[in-house]
C-alpha cells in the first residue's frame, strides 16, 4: 500500500500506501535546539526489503525516507511542494518536472535527468516486475530526460487525476542502484540527508548525516540547527517494551497505539497523530475460492457486528471510516462507507448462506457439493492484543454461522509473501492506507500477483468505469465518479472499512513532524 502500517499498502506496518499525518502536542523537553547527537526512532517491525521500488510496507517506506528523495514531497499539512524537482506541471496524461541544480547522490556523483527518468520507466513497466507499478507510476506510463535542460516529462498510457503527484513522490535511485539493484535490498543508492551505515535485521538500522544535503522540500539543509548527526532505527515489536524505551529516554520517538498510550501522553507532552484506517477485512476474490462469491461475501460481513469489532481493535478508541481515504487526508470529502455495507444480521447471514447452497452438515459446519465452507484468515500480529482479539471475535461469529475458522496472525514481512502470492488465505484484516483514491485503484483492481497489486482478485466492472470516469478529470473535479467507484467496491463487500484510528507518534528528546503519514527525517530536531 504505500501500504501500510500493514498502504505504503498500510498494514500497521502492513500494507503501504502511506499514512498521512497531522498534528498535536507541545514538547517533552524544554529548551533550544541542540546540534549533533542520535536521534532513535522505534520500528515495530523489520522493514525487510529495502528496495523502495519492491515494497509497499510502511516500515520499509519510513526506512527508505531517510534515505532517498522525490522529485515531489508531501508537507505536514498533505500539500505538494517540490523536493529534487523546483517545479513541476500537469495534465491527466501528462508530467513535467525540472531538477534541481547541484544535487547529488550518496556516492557523490551528481543525480541527472536521465537518472530519474530511467527510474519512472523501470517503476511503470510491468516486466520489471516492481511493486509500486501503478502505486506511484501509471503502467506503461514512459518518460524521456533532457539533461541539458535538466527536465524529465512523462506520458501515461491513460488518465491520472494526480498525476504530477503520483509520479513525484517515487522515491528517485541513483545511478549506481540502478545498474545493481541487489545492493539496495539491505542498503541505499539515494539522494537523501542520511546514508545508512550499519543494518541488523530485527535489531536496528544506523544511518549518518550526510554534510554536503542542501535540496531537502522546504529548503532543509544539513546545517540546520538542531539536525542530529546519527539516526538509528530500533526494531521494538513490542508496544509495551517501546513504551517503557520512550519514557526512559532510549528511545526519541515511537509510535503507541494501544493500552500504553494514556501513560505515556501523561508524562510526555510532544506528539503528532497519523490518521489511518486500522480495520479493513479483504477476501480472496481467485477463481474456485468460496469467497469468489459476492453473496458469500456479504453474507460473512452481514454476520458480523462491525461497530463491536472495531471498539475491540481499537480498544474503544477509534471512529468509523468513511472510505477507503481516511478522513481529513486527500482532495474528497463524501462518506462513502455509510449505507454501502449490509447490516448486521446473523440470521439473515445465515440464510443468505443457505440460499447460495451452503447448508450445514451434522458436525454444523456449512458445506457444498462434498466441500466444507473452511476460511484461513490472516492479521497482522504486530498489532498486538487488541488485533488478535478482534480475529478471535471474527472466527466465533462465523463459526456461530457454520464457517470453520483458522486463524494465523503474522509478521508483516510474511503478509508481504502472501499478498504477493507466495501464501494460502481467504480473508484477513489488512489496513491499506493511502492517500489519494487513485493510490487505491492497483489494489482493488487490474493485474493480480506477481504482475500486480491486486492481491485480493477483485474484479469490479462498477468500480472500473468510474475509475476511468474518474481519472479524465484533475483533481477534485472528480470527487463524485470517486465516491461512486468506492461504493461500488463496497456494496459487494469486496473490501470492508470497519474502524480507523488516530495514532500518536510521542516524542522524547526531540521534535519532528509527520508527512505523507511518515516521520519527516528533515524535520527532526534534537532538543537540549
Amino acid at each position: 500500500m504505500k501500504y501500510a502500517g500493514t498502504t505504503t499498502i498500510a498494514m500497521a506496518g502492513a500494507l503501504t500506501l502511506a499514512l498521512t499525518a497531522c498534528s498535536g502536542g507541545g514538547t517533552s523537553t524544554s529548551g533550544r535546539p541542540a546540534d549533533g547527537g542520535t536521534f532513535t526512532y522505534a520500528l515495530p517491525a523489520d522493514p525487510g526489503n529495502l528496495d523502495p521500488h519492491a515494497t509497499t510496507l510502511s516500515v520499509a517506506r519510513q526506512t527508505d525516507l531517510f534515505m532517498y528523495d522525490s522529485l515531489v514531497a508531501v508537507d505536514a499539512s498533505g500539500k505538494e511542494v517540490p523536493s529534487l524537482a523546483s517545479s513541476f506541471k500537469s495534465t491527466p496524461t501528462t508530467a513535467s518536472y525540472t531538477l534541481r541544480k547541484g544535487v547529488t547522490c550518496s556516492d557523490g556523483t551528481p543525480l541527472t535527468a536521465k537518472d530519474v527518468a530511467d527510474n519512472i520507466n523501470y517503476a511503470g513497466d510491468p516486466k520489471s516486475g516492481s511493486t509500486v507499478a501503478g502505486l506511484y507510476v501509471p503502467v506503461g506510463a514512459k518518460a524521456k530526460a533532457d539533461d541539458a535542460s535538466g527536465t524529465v516529462t512523462v506520458t501515461a498510457p491513460s488518465a491520472d487525476a494526480f498525476l504530477a503527484r503520483n509520479v513525484g513522490t517515487l522515491p528517485i535511485v541513483c545511478r549506481k542502484g540502478l545498474t545493481n539493484r541487489s545492493i539496495l535490498k539491505r542498503g541505499g543508492s539515494g539522494t537523501g540527508m542520511f546514508t545508512l551505515t550499519e543494518a541488523v535485521v530485527d535489531d536496528h538500522y544506523t544511518f549518518t548525516r550526510r554534510k554536503d544535503y542542501a535540496w531537502g522540500p522546504g529548503g532543509s539543509k544539513a546545517d540546520t540547527e538542531g539536525l542530529p548527526d546519527t539516526v538509528v532505527l530500533k526494531v521494538v515489536s513490542n508496544e509495551t517494551t517501546a513504551a517503557n524505551l520512550l519514557l526512559a529516554g532510549e528511545v526519541n520517538a515511537a509510535l503507541i497505539a494501544g493500552q500504553d498510550k494514556e501513560r505515556v501522553a501523561a508524562r510526555l507532552d510532544f506528539k503528532r497523530e497519523v490518521h489511518a484506517p486500522l480495520g479493513e477485512l479483504w477476501f480472496n476474490q481467485r477463481r474456485g475460492e468460496p469467497t469468489a462469491a459476492p453473496e458469500v461475501r456479504r453474507a460473512l460481513t452481514q454476520a458480523l457486528d462491525l461497530v463491536q469489532l472495531r471498539k475491540v481493535v481499537t480498544g474503544g478508541s477509534g471512529e468509523a471510516p468513511t472510505g477507503l481515504v481516511s478522513k481529513g487526508q486527500g482532495p474528497c470529502t463524501a462518506d462513502t462507507v455509510a449505507g454501502n455495507l449490509p447490516g448486521h444480521d446473523l440470521a439473515a447471514a445465515e440464510a443468505a448462506l443457505d440460499a447460495a447452497g451452503w447448508a450445514k452438515g451434522s458436525d454444523g459446519v456449512r458445506q457444498r457439493d462434498g466441500k466444507k465452507l473452511a476460511l484461513t484468515f490472516y492479521y497482522p500480529s504486530s498489532r498486538g492484543a487488541p488485533m488478535q482479539n478482534a480475529a478471535e471475535l471474527l472466527r466465533s461469529v462465523w463459526q456461530k454461522a457454520g464457517v470453520k475458522v483458522t486463524l494465523r496472525g503474522a509478521a508483516d514481512s510474511q503478509f508481504d509473501q502472501v499478498i504477493s502470492g507466495q501464501g494460502s488465505w481467504d480473508a484477513m484484516f489488512l489496513p491499506l492506507t493511502v492517500t489519494l483514491p487513485t493510490q487505491a485503484v492497483p489494489f482493488v483492481s487490474g493485474a493480480t500477483p506477481p504482475g500486480g497489486n491486486n492481491f485480493g482478485s477483485i474484479d469490479n466492472a462498477a468500480y472500473q468505469a468510474h475509475v476511468k470516469a474518474a481519472s479524465a478529470l484533475t483533481g477534485a473535479k472528480g470527487c463524485a465518479e470517486w465516491a461512486a467507484a468506492e461504493k461500488a467496491l463496497f456494496r459487494q463487500a469486496d473490501i470492508v472499512p470497519f474502524a480507523d484510528l488516530a495514532t500518536p507518534v510521542f516524542g522524547n528528546g526531540a521534535t519532528f513532524d509527520m508527512a505523507d503519514g511518515s516521520l519527516a527525517p528533515t524535520t527532526i530536531r534534537m532538543v537540549g
